[in-house]
């Protein structure tokens, strides 16, 4: 496998990159003039029509890597009924949609045809599109295979096969999927693979499927963005909603990604934000097509400012300007750390993002700082706003910082100077004006210290460890 150290290209306008006046207009009007390392580095052996690997991340303008030369490649020839020219294999559905929107930007003086074959969408109308002959056939795997097996698509005439967000591909379980669909291609074409990370399976695919392919790494796997301001919030299952909200109340949020690993949680918290009146709305996939794509568009719109979601956002999905990313639930991998506070800080912006931690979850968080080789400063979520000074520390062995200080006095024994009208009990009064003597709780002190309430009524064993 060739490797094309991206240190050694020095292009820096797409005019030298090889392309047509008519695509160069289109990219200008688009408002680009400079290529981005992964597209000055592809786009040309793409052009030469070899097959590439492409390893960069999320936000580093790789869709645009295989568009523009699939436009100029595509610009000569016709499609015939059910047999489209090249084809786009995506994990998810707002990627497909993503990509045929570059189609329609770039392709603006081109006449070339699409057609987008995802789930959620009229089947019917897909079909009717197909029969009238297509260049670009943009899938997500299961739809693609459920046409092609009722007979309304041939796959002998693509030419050009793109395989995106290929390690994607791999979590979401897509691998045999895409096995048997490139199995019915024609021997004699052209496969560009992009991947932000290139893991045994995946190495094995472009060895199965590609043709001394170049290979193109723009960027160490899996690191996150110098613009982006990482930090975590340590609180428990019972308050990350509080934490979430204390946070959004006292930042400046002008939109926000909020990630969940369960769908159902998605749309609980959606809603919960909603009734303490913010604005937010669900995306998961269990959601209709129709009312996913209305829903991106009204973020994207910025008439929604939380797009509470699970990892069907995490990757892909250019939203412009994006201040802030929220880790609701640690994710279970490191990489979709990476996809997911990706969406903000890019092009050179700076975001910040947060994660929201229990001590339940150290594994899972060490795992992600060692994939990114750095520590995230961490602040535990308390009431007392004195105590999150302590988040500056950390234990050399636990996730946690140093111990929160609560404040407590011993309950008085002696009767007070006017004391009520009946007889005080024995035993100390506690809290809740039963006789049964009790200490004081973290939540309220005899003395009436401030409340804290970030953990409830106990405090964990992982905070009271020295």
């Amino acid at each position: 496998m060739t490797n094309t150290p991206i240190t050694t290209t020095t292009i820096t306008n797409f005019s030298e990159l090889g392309l047509s006046a008519a695509l160069l207009k289109a990219i200008e009007a688009a408002g680009y003039t400079t290529p981005t390392p992964i597209q000055a580095a592809a786009i040309p052996p793409a052009l030469a029509r070899k097959d590439v690997v492409g390893l960069a991340q999320t936000g580093t303008g790789k869709t645009a890597s295989f568009t523009l030369p699939m436009i100029e490649l595509l610009s000569n020839g016709r499609a015939k009924m059910r047999m489209p020219r090249s084809l786009v294999l995506t994990p998810t559905r707002e990627l497909a949609a993503q990509i045929a929107e570059n189609f329609d930007k770039y392709g603006v003086n081109s006449k070339l045809s699409k057609v987008l074959l995802v789930g959620g969408e009229s089947m019917q109308e897909q079909i009717r599109i197909l029969e009238k002959g297509v260049d670009v056939l943009i899938a997500t795997p299961g739809r693609l295979l459920d046409l092609f097996e009722r007979g309304q698509i041939l796959m002998t005439d693509i030419r050009i096969l793109v395989i995106d967000e290929a390690d994607r591909m791999l979590d979401m379980g897509f691998i045999p999927d895409i096995e048997k669909i490139v199995s019915r291609l024609p021997q004699q074409r052209q496969t560009l693979l992009f991947s932000a990370t290139m893991p045994t399976e995946i190495r094995k695919l472009t060895e199965k499927f590609l043709k001394n392919p170049v290979e193109i790494s723009v960027a160490k796997p899996a690191t996150t963005a110098s613009t982006i301001e990482q930090k975590i919030m340590l609180t428990t299952h019972e308050n990350k909603k509080n934490a979430l909200k204390t946070i959004l109340d006292r930042e400046v949020v002008k939109n926000a990604f909020v990630f969940c690993n369960r769908k159902r949680d998605v749309d609980m918290l959606g809603k919960w934000l909603k009734d303490k009146g913010f604005s937010a709305a669900p995306l998961h996939g269990d959601m209709v097509q129709s009312k996913r794509t209305e829903t991106l568009n009204a973020f994207k719109a910025g008439e929604i400012v939380l797009l509470i979601c699970s990892d069907v956002a995490a990757r892909g999905l250019d939203v412009a300007a994006v201040t802030h990313v929220f880790n609701y639930d640690v994710p279970f991998h490191a990489d979709d750390y990476v996809h997911r506070i990706g969406r903000t800080g890019r092009a050179g912006q700076t975001g910040i993002t947060w994660m929201l931690a229990t001590d339940d979850e150290e594994k899972l968080v060490k795992a992600i700082e060692q994939l990114i080789g750095r520590t995230i400063p961490i602040e535990p979520f308390v009431a007392n706003k004195v105590a999150n000074k302590a988040g500056e520390n950390r234990h050399n062995t636990k996730l946690v910082p140093a111990k929160p200080q609560v404040k407590t006095e011993k309950l008085p024994t002696k009767p007070m100077a006017k004391p009520p009208a009946k007889s005080a009990p024995k035993a100390p009064i506690s809290m809740d004006g039963t006789a049964k003597a009790q200490k004081p709780t973290a939540k309220q002190t005899s003395s009436g210290a401030d409340e804290v309430v970030g953990f409830g009524d106990d405090i964990p064993a992982f905070l009271r460890r020295h």
